[in-house]
């Protein structure tokens, strides 16, 4: 069992900047592939980013390539997206997954076997 748990959610003004964490604890970190995604209020959840256990591979979607940066810190067991120039569009709950049978990052949800609660992200126009 891995729980993760999402903070850095927030408020913020579009061209705004925030970095959303996630922790995780009770499995080995570096053994899970991690991703984030997002769910905008009657949309689907949908992609963000995903990064491989070592970090070395990392992909997100076309809709926030330039803008968001996935990374991790195995030390610390934690994950991070640096979101830069946000947009009223990007508004969404976010949330980390583990992945702990692929090597890769992947992009389907379906993939994952552990997620977060969530953490809600505001960006006013």
């Amino acid at each position: 069992q891995v729980e993760l748990v999402e903070s850095g959610g927030g408020l913020v003004q579009a061209g705004g900047s925030l970095r959303l964490s996630c922790a995780a604890s009770g499995r080995t970190f570096s053994n899970y592939a991690m991703a984030w995604f997002r769910q905008a209020p009657g949309k689907e959840r949908e992609f963000v980013a995903a990064i491989s256990r070592s970090g070395g591979i990392t992909t997100c979607a076309d809709t926030v390539k330039g803008r968001f940066t996935i990374s991790r810190d195995n030390a610390k067991n934690t994950v991070y997206l640096q979101m830069n120039s946000l947009k009223p569009e990007d508004t969404a709950v976010y949330y980390c997954a583990a992945d702990g049978d692929r090597l890769s990052p992947s992009r389907w949800p379906s993939h994952y076997d552990y997620w977060g609660q969530g953490t809600q992200v505001t960006v006013a126009s």
